[in-house]
């Protein structure tokens, strides 16, 4: 098993080296940062299990950091611990309110520095309840995202992505190449997702063939083309050249007949609570549901999404058609 990577960082070298030396001796691999800039790249890069985030830096303080951080959907779910001074209890109040897991003050004890960088990484591994072919946050972690949006009364927009005759190409090319496609989505959906503004977007497996998006409203749609575009650009590489050529392959259905299918593409249902009030999570994914369901049958070739928009208590449903490969 990989030790528990860390990335400290902090403009004070004496408190770096001491922090490096506690957290080695625990175990810990550590990585080293001396100011917000650096910690948001690195945090992009090296993909750290927990951060140890200093709130006073140059260029870059503890909390700009802090909300890079959170903003991004590759770094949105590691734990972060402030270090703040102890007269400075106004910093880890601020900092617990923009979205960081814990602090611990300076001067601080070896024993509990070592203790709370644990507890951090424990529990956003419960949290976090990650599909384990992709990575990305399962279903848990889903959910509380979403709830507290909604409690939150945050503006927000729900893109339910759906891959299309994705069970006839596993039954074609078998569960590895299978397992490889749902990766590949993955990651277009995180680098999609890195585009977003500040507020940040959340992505999340649900599981099968089955993802989400939540962002912004205003970026919604924009968000889907962009998904919908890459993943057809995509496509090709995914088949066996003939069968790419041809843009179909040929499988058969379950009384053994042969049937012709196109190629993948992915259908997104986008709900948002821009004109009307969600009281619980369900509601919002029922409604996105119910435009990835309209989406898939309005499918011919190529990915494409549908948005619900609500004028008066009547659904006007937008399709946009995007063209696919060849």
């Amino acid at each position: 098993m990989k030790p528990t990577r860390v990335l400290i960082v902090d403009d004070d070298e004496d408190i770096r080296t001491v922090l490096h030396l506690t957290l080695e001796h625990a175990g810990f691999e550590v990585l080293l940062a001396k100011d917000g800039i650096q910690a948001v790249e690195m945090a992009r890069t090296k993909a750290p299990d927990a951060v140890l985030l200093d709130v006073m830096m140059p260029r870059m303080d503890g909390f700009d950091a802090l909300r890079a951080i959170r903003a991004d959907a590759r770094t949105g779910p590691i734990p972060v611990l402030l270090l703040t001074a102890r007269t400075q209890t106004h910093d880890a109040v601020e900092g617990l309110d923009l979205g960081a897991d814990d602090y611990i003050t300076k001067p601080f004890d070896s024993d509990e520095v070592v203790a709370r960088v644990q507890a951090a990484v424990r529990r956003a591994a419960q949290q976090r309840s990650s599909n384990p072919l992709t990575g990305l946050p399962g279903n848990e972690r889903i959910t509380l995202e979403l709830s507290s949006r909604v409690k939150r009364d945050e503006p927000t927009a729900l893109l339910y992505v759906d891959l299309d005759d994705f069970k006839p190409y596993n039954d074609h090319y078998g569960f590895l190449r299978g397992d490889h496609v749902l990766q590949v989505l993955a990651r277009l959906l995180l680098d999609v997702a890195a585009r977003s503004g500040p507020s940040g977007t959340f992505v999340g497996h649900v599981g099968g063939d089955d993802f989400v998006m939540i962002c912004d409203p205003a970026e919604a749609e924009e968000l889907a083309a962009l998904v919908c575009e890459r993943f057809d650009e995509l496509v090709p590489d995914l088949y066996d050249p003939a069968d790419a050529k041809a843009g179909s392959i040929e499988v058969a259905d379950r009384r053994g007949v042969p049937q012709i299918y196109g190629m993948l593409s992915v259908s997104i249902g986008i709900a948002t609570n821009e004109r009307r009030d969600f009281d619980h999570r369900g509601e919002l994914v029922t409604v996105a549901t119910e435009m990835k369901r309209f989406a898939k049958s309005r499918r011919r070739n190529g990915s494409r999404y549908a948005v619900d928009r609500r004028d008066n208590g009547q659904a006007v449903e937008l399709e946009v058609e995007l063209p696919g490969p060849g």
